[in-house]
């Protein structure tokens, strides 16, 4: 009769490290994740402010929102302006602008695929529309003349 027996390894006896002069690394907690931007009921409110502002663009024409794109575009590169000459403007509405324009293409490409148009003829009509731009200054420069038009009557008077 033969018989297999396994052998297991025998455990090692616990050995002491060698003693030095090193103490170790004192590490102190900090959190490595960003802060929350607020708390769940700010959050909330802020979707509901979105979709509030969805319903708004839904309810505007394509042509409506084709100027509002524009009109967009063009206080955005005001914003650019202001911050190459290092004028004040608020960071913020980079971010701001930014998004509501991608909402309102957004809503023009929802509108395009309801009406059966397919992403190649979507783009060619894209440039067609681009090219079809008449440039016009932004509304907020417009205000801004407006009031400087205002004050240099109010001081000619």
């Amino acid at each position: 009769m033969l018989s297999l027996s396994i052998a297991t390894p025998l455990p090692k006896p616990f050995l002491p490290l060698p003693k030095s002069g090193f103490a170790g690394i004192q590490l102190n907690q900090t959190c490595l994740l960003p802060p929350l931007r607020g708390t769940p009921a700010a959050s909330v409110v802020m979707m509901a402010k979105k979709d509030e502002e969805l319903k708004e663009i839904r309810g505007l024409t394509t042509d409506e929102i084709n100027d509002q794109v524009v009109d967009l575009k063009g206080e955005l590169f005001m914003l650019r302006l202001q911050k190459s000459v290092r004028n004040e403007f608020k960071s913020s509405e980079f971010r701001r602008m930014r998004k509501r324009i991608a909402r309102m293409l957004t809503v023009k490409r929802e509108r395009e695929l309801e009406e059966g148009i397919n992403k190649r003829l979507s783009r060619k009509l894209d440039r067609q529309w681009k090219k079809s731009i008449v440039v016009r200054p932004p509304p907020s420069l417009i205000k801004l003349r407006e009031e400087e038009a205002a004050e240099e009557a109010e001081k000619s008077a």
